[in-house]
């Protein structure tokens, strides 16, 4: 680890690697949570409409505990998304300050999706028991259009990065005439934007469906855990083919119009065809590859449909204007990673839908239960894995083709960096911690509710005060007791 951060930081500014490192960091951490606020808004008035349509509690239940978890976690990704927010500025002035006003734009629609979405979060909470059933439910349903705005902003601003247009260099290579239509709908926002809304409704649905799925093997087989399973996963089992090929969809994007980076992430050396494919592999400064399974031809046939198809090599460029061979093997490892991820939620899901054709009911085994409950860390990791090739691809760019990550970067002294490092790490991890308490003592708090252990619910302050729930309901008071005393003596 320390030798690659070293070679990363090779002839550039002492105060690059730390301001890489804090950034990757703290995107790292966002990340994880972006699933749960761009999809699981869906995924609960998914629920939520079915306990109305089918006027069915359980699922009500379901929908109302989601909600209460989806505002924890909305809370925890606004700290967590300003603080990347101030970093773009902080740590990246040189790119804020040339190009700010080219792409800037898609920032500012994330934040009035924030502001929405907080707006709606509150009124969904809120309104169970207080609001009519379908009002409460119509009122929410903008909710996802929000998440999917905010999404529709991060987007924007990342694709124009990577494919950057909407603008002309005046004499002093300053951009005017900015186009905003095409600053935002650049050749990659599409791919990006749709593979990434479908990655996170499928990641979001596997990692709810593997909550439910670890209940099922410790022997809840009730209806609560086979609805609070089934639904999500459906969802996500139907989107999995969906994703696979709309990666290969972006893949093909990327091989188009930044095949650099195409390059990085298939480690091909020397422009040719017939270019063989390697799954894993390490590549070396001198363009050999070591390690690895060789597919041969196969490269080209993904790229182009042919094996005659010519893919662009990274020594096609100096060595100055393309990712390091340590850089390119980073990228192809987070492409392999998320392709292995991706192929094999394709057999679980098709392992579901054969259970589903034939026998009408969810599979019986607990190795397909095991896998589901493993699918959610796995969809975690391949969103990990994404980013990584979506930002270490595009190395030494920061702007294709136009700045330098080294050109962008503070002149804040690399000591003071990686002072805020180590307390971001430190802050973060409190933060994290936290999340998961809270998360914690609501599912026991909703499990003794469930059990009807009314011994172990007396020694908790009833929840008629709180916003999540389901609440309990208050004990009926004996014969003779005062008005507003309850049998156990409480006020």
């Amino acid at each position: 680890m320390l030798s690659t951060a070293v070679h990363l930081a090779d002839n550039a500014p002492a105060q690059l690697l730390p301001a890489r490192e804090l950034m990757a960091f703290t995107l790292a951490s966002h990340i994880l949570l972006v699933p749960f606020g761009v999809a699981l808004p869906f995924i609960t008035l998914l629920m939520h409409h079915r306990g109305l349509r089918r006027n069915d509690p359980v699922a009500l239940t379901l929908a109302r505990r989601w909600s209460a978890v989806m505002a924890v976690q909305f809370a925890i990704g606004i700290i967590t998304g300003t603080v990347l927010s101030f970093e773009f500025g902080l740590l990246w002035p040189g790119m804020m300050g040339r190009w700010g006003d080219v792409f800037g734009l898609g920032f500012g629609v994330e934040a009035w999706a924030f502001f929405l979405e907080a707006v709606l979060i509150a009124i969904y909470l809120y309104g169970w028991r207080r609001l009519k059933p379908w009002t409460h439910f119509w009122l929410a349903v903008p909710l996802p259009l929000t998440a999917l705005m905010g999404a529709f902003g991060i987007i924007a601003a990342n694709s124009w990065m990577n494919t950057p247009q909407g603008f002309r260099l005046d004499a002093q290579g300053r951009p005017v005439d900015v186009d905003v239509r095409q600053a935002i709908f650049t050749p990659m926002f599409g791919p990006e934007y749709w593979h990434f809304v479908v990655a996170m409704l499928l990641t979001a649905g596997y990692v709810v469906a593997g909550v439910y799925a670890v209940g099922w093997l410790r022997g809840r087989r009730d209806r609560y855990h086979r609805l609070g399973f089934t639904v999500p996963f459906t969802v996500a089992a139907i989107l999995t083919p969906v994703q696979f090929m709309l990666g290969d969809s972006a893949a093909r994007a990327v091989f188009h119009k930044q095949p650099i980076k195409f390059a990085a992430m298939e480690i091909v050396w020397k422009t040719d065809t017939h270019v063989p494919e390697y799954m894993f592999g390490r590549l070396h400064p001198d363009g050999t590859i070591s390690g690895g399974l060789k597919i041969p031809q196969l490269d080209s046939i993904l790229a182009g449909f042919s094996p005659d198809t010519k893919v662009t090599g990274l020594s096609s460029v100096a060595a100055s204007a393309r990712p390091t061979a340590t850089q390119a093997t980073i990228a192809h490892w987070a492409f392999d990673i998320m392709v292995t991820i991706g192929s094999l939620l394709i057999l679980l899901a098709l392992w579901y839908a054969w259970s589903w054709w034939r026998h009408r009911d969810n599979p019986g085994s607990r190795w397909f239960y095991r896998c589901a409950a493993l699918a959610g860390a796995a969809c975690l990791i391949t969103v990990e894995c994404g980013w990584i090739t979506t930002e270490v691809g595009r190395q030494p760019w920061i702007v294709y083709n136009h700045m330098r990550v080294s050109e962008a970067v503070t002149s804040t002294r690399a000591g003071s960096l990686w002072a805020m490092l180590g307390i971001v790490v430190v802050v973060y991890a409190a933060v994290f911690a936290a999340f998961l308490s809270v998360v914690l003592k609501m599912r026991t708090r909703w499990r003794i509710a469930d059990e009807g252990a009314a011994a172990a619910r007396a020694e908790m302050p009833p929840e008629t005060d709180t916003p999540y729930g389901p609440r309990s309901e208050p004990e009926p008071p004996t014969a003779g007791a005062a008005p507003g005393h309850t049998s156990g003596g409480a006020s």
